[in-house]
């Protein structure tokens, strides 16, 4: 090494400690006021609702309380986490990059080893562990988001280039898909991909190349529909064909599909009442877990339905306000992630449940039944309250 190389490898360090240390300063920032508001209020709706749409089948299995009594703990155990990820240098995250991408992939080959899964609904995406569940996929998405954010954020103009741009991420986002869909979590994939080709169009990806993946990810889309409706494909056919007319077999096939509308369809402009659910009562299916929203429909109305939407979109919004003011790339690119995932979750959840899109088994944030991934959520929500204390204070004048 020549002493020209040593002082430069030595300024890289003293900079990168000065960065670190103001970094550390402005953590002790004040998070955003708005972003944890609107968490919190969603996260006390949806414990209400799922109260509320889980207490039949709850009441029949011999305790009315037991999915509100789990999922509150681990609500209370994620906004725990939320506040502690807040005042945590979002900075730490870059030496996990690498170490959460080897564990999500870990988790995800062990989940389809015969006899270690855990198989529902004919589909094998839980790990037990000390009599509990979980799905490595909800692990996976967050360990996505930290490792794009990182390795991108250090690029910068080399995005712009296939090889060592894009090649990288699309191979990883490959090996991912193979892993889910051998679950089979065909809606984790879509999140995971389509979060990852986000990431990496933000963190500045040739719109060429940009546009290229989007066109031939729709292809794929309606070629495997043409494929199902042709008979060639049969996984997913039954789906396919009762997302464009539940109504041809009611009673089997189209069944959960048919019970949403009636739920929705029940509750008209003002709905029936809070608590006062009929579909709820053993005749719509995962009342309390994909399709929560369909009792919310029902139980509150249209107005009250899209009351909450409306909350949804105001924190992905101020969640994208907050990666627009982050202090650097990497903070920007978290807080994108981040948001990304929580918005195309709560869209596709929400497009199933109306019959807008096929029925992939997608959960709805912060409502939905299911204590790790409430967990994982809140967590995100903590790593993205943390960008937001580091955001420069405006001039003065």
């Amino acid at each position: 090494m020549t002493r020209e190389e040593y002082h430069a490898q030595k300024a890289e360090r003293e900079r990168r400690r000065q960065i670190e240390r103001k970094s550390y300063e402005a953590s002790k920032g004040p998070m955003d006021l708005p972003f944890l508001l609107l968490t919190l209020l969603l996260t006390g709706i949806g414990l209400v609702m799922l109260f509320s749409a889980s207490f039949p089948s709850a009441y029949y299995e011999g305790d009315p309380t037991f999915y509100l009594k789990r999922q509150g703990i681990f609500a209370v155990l994620g906004l725990g986490a939320m506040l502690w990820l807040s005042k945590w240098n979002y900075q730490r995250w870059r030496g996990w990059a690498k170490i959460l991408l080897g564990a999500a992939f870990f988790l995800l080959i062990l989940v389809i080893i015969p006899g270690v899964g855990i198989t529902r609904n004919n589909a094998t995406r839980w790990l037990g562990f000390g009599g509990m569940t979980f799905q490595p996929s909800e692990f996976a998405k967050m360990a996505v988001i930290i490792y794009f954010a990182d390795s991108i954020s250090k690029k910068k103009d080399k995005m712009r280039n296939l090889r060592e741009g894009v090649l990288p991420y699309a191979v990883v986002l490959g090996l991912l898909s193979i892993l889910m869909l051998l679950e089979p979590h065909l809606s984790g994939t879509i999140i995971i991909v389509a979060t990852g080709i986000i990431l990496m169009i933000v963190g500045g990806m040739h719109p060429y190349l940009a546009g290229a993946g989007i066109g031939g990810v729709g292809i794929v889309a309606v070629l495997y529909v043409k494929l199902v409706e042709a008979g060639i494909i049969s996984y997913g056919a039954g789906r396919i064909l009762m997302w464009k007319d539940p109504w041809l077999d009611p009673g089997d096939a189209g069944y959960q599909m048919c019970q949403s509308l009636i739920a929705i369809g029940s509750g008209g402009l003002l709905g029936v009442g809070l608590g006062k659910s009929r579909q709820k009562f053993l005749y719509l299916p995962e009342e309390h877990n994909d399709f929560i929203f369909a009792v919310v429909c029902e139980e509150l109305g249209l107005i009250g339905a899209c009351v909450i939407i409306l909350i949804f979109m105001l924190l992905i919004l101020r969640g994208f306000w907050i990666a627009l003011h982050a202090r650097d790339r990497f903070g920007s690119l978290l807080a994108v992630g981040v948001m990304t995932q929580v918005s195309l979750q709560t869209f596709l959840n929400i497009a199933v449940v109306t019959g807008l899109v096929p029925a992939t088994g997608i959960s709805l944030p912060f409502f939905s039944y299911g204590g790790t991934s409430l967990f994982l959520l809140l967590a995100e929500m903590g790593i993205v309250l943390s960008v937001s204390r580091q955001i420069p204070a405006p001039r003065a004048g």
